[in-house]
């Protein structure tokens, strides 16, 4: 099932040339997991609450290899390069099967409660 990395960055404005660093690098410890990415650096149209500063969407072929991306050597060189600088959230999660529907989640929701 495809997951996604989907970072929340709170700091709009001018990048840090670390920061810069990390970007060109970042598609290379992507791509021996599959990585690609969905949305980068795009600012939302917030309709609901607030929301300050970019979303970034990365996809992966299965949690599995999002994880994997994430802990691997060659990512983690660069981390610091992005949060040393950049204040965000990033959290890794799997996305729904083809045919998903939100009313039997509901039903089982309701059932289990």
């Amino acid at each position: 099932m495809t997951a996604y990395a989907i970072a929340h960055l709170r700091q709009p404005g001018v990048i840090h040339p670390q920061v810069g660093e990390y970007l060109r690098r970042i598609q290379s410890t992507l791509d021996p997991f599959g990585g690609r990415f969905l949305v980068h650096g795009a600012q939302a149209q917030v309709v609901e609450g607030v929301w300050p500063g970019p979303i970034v969407v990365v996809a992966f072929p299965d949690l599995g290899r999002a994880r994997g991306w994430y802990d691997s050597p060659d990512y983690r060189e660069i981390l610091p390069l992005r949060t040393d600088h950049l204040v965000g959230d990033v959290v890794l999660v799997e996305g729904v099967e083809p045919g998903h529907d939100p009313a039997k989640l509901a039903a089982e929701l309701i059932d289990a409660g």
